[in-house]
């Protein structure tokens, strides 16, 4: 009786012992131990490559280089007493008259016609009515075009002469919103050039 019970008791006590040695030994093992750790994050670099083929990286932007903007001319009217406004305006408006009349001799389709002081431009072809005249309050030459509207021509002395009885200023009659004087209005609305002689248009200035 006493040894049947101590061999149960021994046999019990082997199975445990081969049950922790087997925990031992596969926790033991390199395999296992690794696969308790964590795992270590690695970083993931991303890397894309710019139009130029250049690396871009989240330290590293492309930089485009800025386009220099065309510097900016700005004009103003240039001061004038009355009997220089008068001068200056009635001897642009003769020249004026006496190009298109030239012009008129030239083409059907044109009517000058200039009295007290407004020359009246019409052109067939339903282009319209130009309207040009003097305006001494303001000194100014205002212009009405069928295509563009109203405009008003103030007088820019150009360069750096300014004293007239020298006879070294120059100017133009200038619309001072977009720089645009009144021969390129003509030039662009009508295909005149007024700087040129009349029988000369299309020809390249000497």
């Amino acid at each position: 009786m006493s040894r049947t019970i101590v061999t149960k008791v021994a046999r019990a006590t082997l199975r445990s012992l081969q049950g922790i040695s087997r925990n031992i030994r596969i926790t033991s093992t390199p395999f296992a131990a690794a696969s308790l750790l964590p795992r270590a994050t690695v970083p993931r670099l991303y890397s894309t490559a710019g139009p130029n083929g250049n690396m871009i990286t989240p330290d590293k932007q492309p930089v485009q280089p800025k386009e220099e903007a065309a510097p900016t001319v700005i004009r103003a009217a240039t001061e004038l007493t009355d009997d220089e406004y008068h001068k200056l305006a009635d001897q642009y408006m003769d020249r004026l008259v006496t190009h298109l009349e030239e012009l008129q001799d030239e083409r059907e389709d044109i009517d000058v016609e200039y009295s007290a002081g407004v020359l009246t431009v019409s052109f067939d072809d339903g282009i319209g009515t130009y309207v040009i005249n003097k305006q001494p309050p303001n000194k100014q030459i205002w212009l009405s075009s069928p295509k563009s509207g109203p405009k008003r021509y103030d007088y820019v002395a150009l360069g750096d002469g300014q004293n007239e009885k020298e006879g070294t200023a120059k100017g133009e009659w200038v619309y001072l919103r977009d720089n645009s004087t009144i021969n390129q209005l003509f030039r662009d609305e009508l295909q005149i050039d007024l700087s040129m002689p009349v029988g000369h248009y299309g020809e390249e200035e000497a």
